[in-house]
């Protein structure tokens, strides 16, 4: 009787955490299109995923050694496995589909059935069972971001590999995450585990940037707002609440709020750059967010 009025409370609380960090998630996720739209007005792919992942990596070094406990040399370069799969071959393999003529939507929509894979993957190798609902909500969410999707697909001139690029990019990311889970990385904290993550992309996307010749920032204001918000929210913000998340909550529910991200690119497109909304584009959110809510119940 003593204990109920402390337990209760702490209950109550809990419900608000999935709802925030992923509406947290959510955010942060989709306002990666708002820093590339600054940024590749001045400088290619290649080099703004360069910066992005150095400049990261160098503002959490000095915290990542500081703050934690000590990183030991297999648990670096274990992390670093992760960054090659989640920063570099994810960021990375989407960057050069794009350069082969991939259209940015079809690119986009690819990138938006994460979900999906990582759903179809956590059975097998994280054993967490998706019940009927939760598989009819995904069918309904992955609806709702065909929709939105809808009028900027199309199918461009690229060659097949690259298409394929896309896929695979994805289904790295997929198998990165639930590896992520299952490894029980937790023993190192996120901003250590980010760190790493973020300077072995720095290495990779600089040896490619100086084989492109592009590795030099240009030196102006857009670009410098496009890292900010790539660094700042694109980076820090949705990395660290996606690992955090995937650390208390299953996989599959997860990555199911990130169905929302087409929608809220849609809403940063017309608050910052004036691009049309369309009826479609809600209808679309309406029924991926119908899709989300069943997926991530229970």
């Amino acid at each position: 009787m003593i204990d109920q009025p402390q337990t209760l409370p702490v209950q109550n609380r809990n419900r608000f955490v999935w709802p925030l960090m992923a509406s947290l998630l959510i955010l942060a996720w989709s306002s990666g299109f708002v820093g590339i739209r600054y940024a590749n007005e001045e400088a290619s792919v290649v080099t703004i995923l360069f910066w992005r992942t150095l400049l990261s990596g160098l503002i959490l070094l000095p915290f990542a050694l500081a703050i934690g406990p000590r990183m030991t040399p297999r648990a670096v370069l274990d992390q670093m496995w992760f960054g090659v799969m989640s920063v570099f071959l994810y960021l990375g393999g989407f960057a050069l589909a794009i350069e082969q003529r991939v259209p940015t939507g079809l690119v986009a929509l690819t990138s938006d059935l994460l979900p999906l894979a990582i759903a179809v993957l956590s059975q097998p190798v994280l054993g967490e069972r998706l019940g009927a609902r939760q598989w009819l909500g995904t069918a309904i969410a992955v609806a709702g971001v065909l929709v939105v999707s809808f009028d900027s697909l199309s199918f461009g001139t690229a060659p097949v590999w690259a298409y394929g690029l896309t896929i695979g990019s994805m289904l790295v990311f997929a198998l990165a995450s639930v590896l992520h889970k299952r490894r029980r990385t937790g023993h190192m904290p996120v901003h250590q585990s980010l760190c790493i993550h973020t300077l072995t992309g720095a290495a990779l996307f600089g040896a490619c940037a100086l084989l492109t010749g592009s590795i030099a920032p240009p030196m102006t204001r857009t670009f410098a707002i496009g890292m900010a918000w790539l660094v700042l929210i694109a980076t820090f913000a949705a990395y660290s609440v996606y690992y955090t998340a995937l650390r208390l909550f299953p996989a599959a529910k997860v990555s199911a709020a990130i169905y929302l991200s087409p929608p809220v690119t849609m809403l940063w497109s017309w608050a910052l750059f004036s691009e049309p909304l369309t009826v479609t584009m809600f209808a679309g959110l309406g029924v991926t967010l119908v899709g989300v809510w069943m997926t991530s119940r229970g």
